[in-house]
Parts: structure tokens; sequence; C-alpha cells
């Protein structure tokens, strides 16, 4: 299989969900198995952070309704209740032995009058690829990277930390962030076994950020922080029914994040709604002198206020461009982006149809060379500066094997020895892969953004109804998708919650110019506020 196609495996067009095989039962290595929802749960023992945003949560501290540590303590025990018991999403590969005891001086210069801004005293998760230099370890759910605890904090941790967040935990992911197999599984990691879907418990949590996308969806953080090569924060963010926005590459700092990709890697908020992800956002964006892209002259990365255009009326006037094959498309997400593309127009919106799925299909096997490359450069670099008991991709690769019952007991590490392959970024198999991709995939966007005299943003599905787990086969597509295009130049992509099929979210797709977040976050924002279809997780077992 086409590197390409794996990326995109949840995003493609294939047979109906209902037909293809459910979750596997519990078998070594796939975590806690999911069990049906609880009525009590749900009816009895109402959790009350459920679906509390940012300026909820901030409001009930500045009130003295609540502490950070009293917030800390009602998400671990949400996570003790819904993620380690209950329906056991598994989406938490590890807590923070500190959180209590940062809540606890948060609440201290709370008291004292100093206010770090909109973040102070509000917890987070993060995912298991970014380091913390605490007692956490950073493993990309890989058995081969246990025990390992990074010497200092990943830049955006360093960020997170500085406006008062509290890094509750980490996140459980697909392991190396979903680059081993052509037959891996979303939300699997040989460390933290199976995450689950919190809306349809046998359905995958999807791309490389599931733990993140699963825990924010079940209120066991206010917002976490995923990471993107291509559609693993917009994935996991659409079928769990969040908000998730891919930065423009460079606009949020890599230093400290297991690579994938230096030219498609970056970290980005996941939310339940746009005005949080835009304040994590902002905590996120900065210069960082170590990743030398942040800082270029043209890059205007900085703390900055991504609420700033946050208005009701934010579509009024504006041209969007909707991708036409998938407004053409006889798949669910076909029929909610044509209800979508009403909505916007009764918002003011113009909207004009566009073809970016063409122009970049000549792309082909260009991007999995480049990611082989990458991958390869970037993991031997970052673990050569670590204590990790593995030193470069080879060691990887032989952990593994020795340890393949445990490492290994679903599908293997093709990718992996793939990328061993490689022979360096000075290739120039690999140079002249890169020019393909990243020229094609900005001349086809470029090309686009400047239909009818300028568009402010390209509009479409973000991926399909999230498909059963199925650790035998491996994934399979509901429907199209839209991750790649905007992965491969690097510029930003918004996912909003669209609608539902039978209970499974689906989201739509702004994506925009580069460094034009805060404009995607506006027309968003627009949207969610005139649809509200954001609904919170009921834990099925199957889809009713």
């Amino acid at each position: 299989m086409q590197r390409r196609q794996f990326l995109q495996q949840s995003t493609q067009a294939a047979a109906a969900a209902a037909l293809l095989p459910l979750a596997a039962s519990a078998t070594p290595g796939a975590g806690p198995p999911a069990q049906p929802a609880s009525s009590q749960l749900a009816d009895s023992s109402p959790f009350t952070l459920s679906e509390l945003t940012i300026s909820d949560l901030q409001a009930q501290l500045q009130s003295g309704k609540a502490t950070s540590r009293s917030l800390c303590q009602q998400y671990l025990a949400r996570i003790a209740a819904i993620d380690k018991a209950g329906p056991r999403l598994n989406s938490v590969i590890e807590l923070n032995p500190a959180a209590v005891g940062i809540a606890d001086a948060l609440d201290k210069e709370r008291k004292a009058g100093k206010l770090r801004g909109p973040l102070h005293g509000i917890p987070v998760l993060i995912k298991d690829n970014i380091d913390t230099g605490d007692q956490q370890q950073t493993t990309a759910g890989a058995l081969a990277l246990a025990g390992h605890r990074a010497a200092q904090d990943a830049f955006v941790a360093k960020q997170l930390r500085a406006a008062g967040a509290i890094v509750l935990g980490k996140t459980n992911l697909s392991e190396w962030a979903n680059f081993r197999s052509t037959h891996s599984v979303s939300g699997w990691s040989s460390r933290g076994g199976q995450t689950h879907n919190p809306y349809v418990l046998d359905r995958t949590p999807s791309g490389s950020s599931a733990g993140s996308g699963a825990a924010v969806a079940a209120s066991l953080c206010a917002v976490a922080v995923g990471t993107e090569t291509n559609g693993s924060i917009v994935s996991p963010s659409s079928v769990n029914g969040l908000v998730g926005l891919k930065p423009t590459v460079g606009l949020v700092s890599r230093t400290g994040i297991i690579p994938i990709s230096a030219t498609q890697d970056t970290a980005g908020p996941m939310a339940r709604c746009v005005r949080d992800a835009a304040l994590l956002l902002g905590a996120l964006a900065g210069p960082d002198p170590a990743d030398a892209v942040t800082v270029s002259p043209n890059n205007p990365a900085k703390a900055a206020d991504y609420t700033r255009l946050l208005r009701p009326a934010a579509l009024k006037g504006q041209k969007l461009g909707v991708e036409k094959s998938h407004l053409a498309s006889q798949t669910p997400g076909g029929e909610l982006l044509r209800r979508a593309v009403a909505d916007l127009k009764a918002q003011g919106a113009t909207v004009v149809e566009v073809d970016v799925r063409t122009p970049t299909q000549p792309i082909g096997d260009a991007e999995f060379d480049v990611l082989l490359y990458e991958f390869k450069d970037g993991v031997n670099k970052y673990l050569a500066g670590t204590k990790a008991p593995v030193k470069n991709l080879a060691e990887v690769i032989a952990f593994n094997k020795a340890n393949a019952t445990k490492a290994m007991p679903f599908f293997q590490q093709e990718i992996l020895e793939m990328a061993e392959k490689t022979d360096g970024l000075s290739s120039e198999k690999y140079k002249a892969a890169l020019r393909k991709v990243v020229d094609t995939a900005r001349q086809a966007l470029d090309a686009a953004l400047k239909t009818d005299g300028g568009l402010a943003a390209i509009v479409a599905i973000t991926t399909g109804p999230a498909a059963c787990i199925d650790l035998v086969n491996g994934e399979y597509g509901t429907g199209p998708g839209y991750s790649s295009a905007a992965a491969m130049a690097g510029y930003p992509h918004l996912t909003v919650p669209m609608g539902n099929v039978h209970g499974l979210p689906i989201g739509l797709s702004f994506v925009g110019a580069p460094y034009q977040e805060a404009e995607l976050l506006a027309l968003g924002y627009a949207y969610e506020q005139a649809t509200k279809h954001r609904q919170a997780p009921t834990f099925k077992s199957v889809v009713a």
C-alpha cells in the first residue's frame, strides 16, 4: 500500500461501515475492552464539568466556586470513572503525579492577584510524543521507549506552563504517530493499548492524536494538544465531534516533539468549541530559536490573541470555495456538506466550487518518500539527544523484533524498516520528492484560493464517520476527506462539527492561506454559532 493511501485510509470512500468487522475483543496489547455504556454514569451521576468551556471554568475560579485543585481532582475522578473503568476509553496513557501540587501553586498565585492569562489554572492533556521535563514519560506509545523521561519540556509544554495551564497527563496515540505499518489501527500503541471512540465504543477515535480527541470529547480535560503530519489533528477532531486546528507549519514550535516530518509536522489545539481552540493556540504559538522556521523573516509566529476576530456575523460577505468532488459525494459526509453549504449561504457567505484534489493527484508516492527520509533523520536526531533505551531507528526496529509478541501483536513495522533504508536528506531522490510535494500542493491551494478574485477559505468534508476498530485487517475508509493538500503545503486547516450520522460526528474543514489562523477561526466560529452541531458523547456500545 502506498504511504499516501495509508495516510488517507480513514478518508477514502470504502464499503459501508456496518458491513465491516466490529472491534476486536480483549486480546494482548489491545488495552481494556470497551464496556456497555452505564446509564447510571450518564443519569444519576452527572459530571459537573461536562462540556464546560475555558471561560466557564475561569468564571468558577474567579467566583471562588472552584479552585484549580478542585478542577484537577474532578477531572482525575472522571478519568478514573470512564477512562480506566466504565466505558474504558483508554485515552490517557499516563497521569502527571505533580498536577495537584502545580494547581495549588497556581491557586496561590490567583489569590495573590497574579493571573497569567485565560489558561491560568486550567487542566489540559498533551499527546505522548511531546516532551515534559518531569516525572512523566515520553514514548510515542512505543514499548521501545518505555521509561524514557525527557530532560526538559518541549517548547509547547513550556508555553503551556508559562500560560498557567496544568499538564494533567498524557494521551495515548497511534504508535509512532501512525508511522509504523500499512496495516496499523488508529489509537493503538504497544505501550497504551487501544483507545475507543466515546460516541460509539467499537469505533475508531481516528488519527494519531486519538487519545487527545477522545479525552476532550469525553470531558476528561478542558482542552488538549495533538500533533499532525497529515490528518492527525483534524481527523480525530472530526470523528470525536471537536474543533481541531492544524496551524501553518512553523507557527508552533516542534522542538521536543518526537518527529515524523520536518516539513509537515506541527502541534495544534483540540477543543470542544472554537473559542477554546483559539485560546489554546494563543498559548502554543511563538518564536523558538531552536526551530528555525518559527523565526524566519516571513513567519509572524508570536503569542497572539486568536480570539480577536471571533463574532457571529463573520461569514457575512465572505467568499468560500467548496471542494466540488465532496459536494457531489453520495456519502453521509456529502449530504452533511450540502447542508453546510446552505448554512454558510444563510449566514451571508458566497460559495463557489473549486477543485484541489485533481491538481494534487500527480504527487503520487512522493509524499511517502519525503516522510520516510525525514522520519529516519528526525528520529535519529531526537533519540541521540536523549537517555532513551534506544538511540536510533535501527535499535527501535531491533527492539520490536526481539519483543514481537508485545510490540507487534497485530501489525508489523514495514514503514520503520523502509525508513531505515533511506540514505539521508542529501539524496537527490529526497530533494526531488520534496520539491514535487510542496510545489504541487501549494500551487493547487494557491490557485483555488485565488478563484473569483480571492477566497477566504476552502470548505470540504474533513473525513468520513468513524470506522469500526479492526485489529485484524487494519483501517478502512468511510468517505472522502481533506487533510492531504493542507498537510503537504504546510497551510492551516480548521475542522468544526458539521453534524452526525447515526450518532457518529463528521467535521467541516476550512483551509486557508499561510498564517490565516485568526481568519479561519472566525469563519469556523460563525458557522459553529449558527449551527450548534456539537453534541456530547453518550458512550454507546455499538451504532443503534
